[in-house]
C-alpha cells in the first residue's frame, strides 16, 4: 500500500464517523429515537442492515478462507442462508412485530417474566461479546495484511472507530452506515473480479487450473449433512438474535418485517456467486498458503492485482462490511442493558435521557471489552472455528426456545429457561470437556446438528406434556390480549417524529452515496483512467443524484 490507499482510508473513515455525528441531536431525542430509530424505518434500509450485518460476520476470512480451500462449498455454505432468510421472511418475522415490543429483551420480560428476561439478558451479553470480538478481529486481519500496522494495532484502531459512532447516533446510525457501507462493498468487489480474473487470463482458466474437487458442493467437514443443519442454525439465527429481532421490530408493519427478510434472502440468494470468486482466484494463483495463512487470500488478492488508491477503496469496503456486524451487536448490546438491565434492576424511574446515556457509556466499555476479547481469537484456533463453535453451541440453546414461544402459548419460563441450560451443558461438554477428557469429538455435521436439534426436541416434550394437561401460559394469553401502549394522540405525535427521522436518514444516505460515487470515479480517474472504476463510480453518483432530485428536491 502507498500513500494514496491510506488518503482513501481515512476519508471513508470519517465519512463514515460523519454519519454516525449527523445523528447524535435525532438519537438523543427520545428512547424511542434512539433504540428504536422512531420504529418506522424504510423496510428496504432495515433489509439492507440486516443483509450488511449478517453478511459481514466474516464473510471475506471465514467464508472466504474456505473457498480458497474447498472453493464452491463455500458458495453453498451461503446459500442455506438465503433459504433460512426465506423461512423467517415466510414464517418469523411477521410474528415479531405482532408482539408489540420494541425489542427481543422487552419481549421475553412480557412473555416469561422478568427472571427469565434477566438470564437471557446476561447470557446474550456475554454472547453478544464473543461475537463481536468475532467480528472485529477479520476486520484486524484485512488491515493488517495489507498495511505496516500489526495485528493488535489494526483491531484497536478500528474497534474504537466503530464504537464512537455507534455510541453517538443510536440505532439510526447504524442503519444508514449500513447502507453505505453495503455501496462501498458493492462497489469495491464489482472493481476486484474482473481485475482478479484478468490475472489468471480469464474465466476459462479458473476452472482449467482448480483443483480437482474444486466445484465440488460439498467437502470433509461441509456434507450435505452439514448443510441441513447449518439451514436449521441458520434460520433460528436469523429469526432470533436479538440485533435482528430489531430490524423486524423497528418498520411499521407486519408485512414490511416480512419485507425486510425477503430482501435479505433475495441479497443472499445472488451475493454468494460474486462475494467467493476473489479468494477462488487466488488459490489458482498462489496454492501454497498453509495454517491460518488462508484468512487473509482476499486481501492478498487485491494486493496483486490494484493500482495504488483502489487497494484502499476495496479495503475500506471489507472493512465497512465487516464492520456493520460490529456496530449492529454493540447498539443490541447498549439498549439491552440500558432498558433491561439499568432500568430494569437498578434505576426503574430512569428518564429517557438517563438511559441513553447509560446505553452510550455502555456501548464504550463494551467496545474496549470486545477489543481485548478479539485479541485472543487466535489462541482458539483461528476464526473459522470460533464462528462455527459458537454457532453450534449457543445458536440453537438461545434463540430456538423464544422463537418456538412466537407460535405457543404453552411455554413458560421454566421450560424456555430448563431447555436453554440443557442444550448449552450438553454442547459444550461435546465441544470441550470430551475432546479434552475422553478424546471424543463431533463432526461439524452432528456437532451443529445437536445444537439446533437438542433444543428443539426439548420443546417438543414440553409442549406435549403441556397439551395433555391442558395448560396455557397466563402471560401468553395476556401478551395476546395487550392493549396498545400510547393514546392515538402519542401515537400521531411518533409517527410523525419518525417520518422526520425517516426524510433525514434517506437524505444522508443520498448524500453519502453521491459523495462515495464521485470519490470512486476520481480514483478511477488517479489510477490511470481505469474506465472499470470510473464506470462504477459515475453509475453511484448518477443515482444518487437521480435519487437526491426526486425524493429532497423535488418533494
Amino acid at each position: 500500500m502507498v500513500q494514496l490507499d491510506f488518503i482513501v482510508m481515512a476519508v471513508f473513515a470519517v465519512l463514515i464517523f460523519a454519519i454516525g455525528l449527523a445523528f447524535t441531536r435525532t438519537g438523543s431525542k427520545s428512547s424511542q429515537a434512539f433504540f428504536e430509530a422512531g420504529g418506522e424505518t424504510p423496510w428496504w434500509i432495515n433489509g439492507l442492515s440486516l443483509f450488511i450485518s449478517y453478511f459481514s460476520a466474516g464473510t471475506f476470512v471465514v467464508w472466504g478462507s474456505i473457498a480458497y480451500k474447498h472453493g464452491l462449498v463455500a458458495n453453498t455454505i451461503q446459500l442455506t442462508m438465503a433459504i433460512s432468510g426465506l423461512i423467517v421472511a415466510v414464517f418469523i418475522a411477521a410474528r415479531w412485530k405482532r408482539t408489540g415490543t420494541r425489542t427481543a429483551a422487552e419481549y421475553i420480560g412480557v412473555r416469561f417474566g422478568t427472571k427469565a428476561q434477566q438470564f437471557y439478558t446476561y447470557l446474550i451479553l456475554i454472547l453478544s461479546l464473543v461475537n463481536t470480538s468475532a467480528v472485529l478481529y477479520p476486520v484486524g486481519k484485512m488491515v493488517y495484511v495489507a498495511t505496516p500496522f500489526s495485528l493488535e494495532a489494526c483491531i484497536i484502531g478500528i474497534g474504537i472507530l466503530i464504537v464512537l459512532y455507534t455510541a453517538a447516533g443510536g440505532l439510526w446510525a447504524v442503519l444508514v452506515t449500513d447502507v453505505v457501507q453495503f455501496i462501498i462493498l458493492m462497489a469495491a468487489v464489482l472493481i476486484v473480479i474482473p481485475a482478479s480474473f484478468a490475472q489468471i487470463g480469464g474465466v476459462s482458466n479458473l476452472f482449467r487450473q482448480a483443483p480437482a474437487d474444486f466445484f465440488e458442493p460439498f467437502a470433509n467437514d461441509y456434507t450435505a449433512g452439514f448443510m441441513l443443519a447449518f439451514i436449521g442454525y441458520q434460520t433460528v439465527y436469523i429469526g432470533g438474535n436479538w440485533s435482528y429481532v430489531q430490524r423486524y421490530t423497528s418498520v411499521s408493519s407486519e408485512r414490511n418485517a416480512k419485507k425486510v427478510a425477503y430482501l435479505f434472502a433475495f441479497l443472499y440468494a445472488l451475493s454468494p456467486v460474486i462475494w467467493m470468486l476473489p479468494p477462488m482466484v487466488y488459490r489458482i494463483i498462489n496454492p501454497g498458503l498453509q495454517g491460518l495463512e488462508p484468512e487473509g487470500a482476499y486481501m492478498m488478492l487485491c494486493q496483486r492485482v490494484l493500482p495504488a488508491g483502489l487497494i484502499g477503496l476495496v479495503l475500506s469496503g471489507m472493512i465497512s462490511a465487516t464492520s456493520s456486524k460490529a456496530n449492529t451487536t454493540i447498539n443490541l448490546s447498549a439498549t439491552v442493558f440500558a432498558q433491561d438491565v439499568y432500568r430494569s434492576v437498578f434505576r426503574p424511574d430512569a428518564s429517557e435521557k438517563e438511559q441513553i446515556l447509560v446505553a452510550r457509556l455502555f456501548t464504550l466499555l463494551f467496545g474496549a471489552g470486545t477489543i481485548g476479547v478479539a485479541l485472543l481469537v487466535p489462541l482458539a484456533g483461528g476464526i473459522v472455528e470460533v464462528v462455527l463453535s459458537v454457532a453450534a453451541i449457543a445458536g440453537g440453546a438461545l434463540f430456538a426456545p423464544i422463537i418456538w414461544s412466537l407460535y405457543s402459548s404453552r411455554q413458560t419460563a421454566f421450560s424456555v429457561v430448563f431447555t436453554t441450560i440443557v442444550a448449552l451443558v450438553v454442547s459444550l461438554s461435546f465441544k470441550v470437556l470430551l475432546p479434552a477428557f475422553a478424546g471424543f469429538k463431533l463432526d461439524r455435521s452432528v456437532e451443529t446438528l445437536l445444537g439446533v436439534g437438542l433444543p428443539l426436541a426439548v420443546l417438543g416434550i414440553f409442549e406435549y406434556y403441556y397439551y395433555t394437561q391442558g395448560m396455557k401460559s397466563p402471560r401468553a394469553l395476556a401478551l395476546q390480549q395487550a392493549p396498545t401502549r400510547e393514546t392515538p394522540a402519542v401515537q400521531q405525535v411518533q409517527h410523525e417524529a419518525a417520518q422526520q427521522q425517516n426524510r433525514f436518514g434517506i437524505t444522508v444516505i443520498i448524500a453519502a452515496a453521491a459523495f462515495v460515487g464521485a470519490g470512486i470515479a476520481l480514483l478511477g480517474v488517479l489510477a490511470g483512467s481505469n474506465m472499470t472504476v470510473v464506470a462504477v463510480g459515475s453509475v453511484i453518483f448518477l443515482l444518487a443524484g437521480t435519487a437526491l432530485y426526486r425524493y429532497v428536491l423535488k418533494a
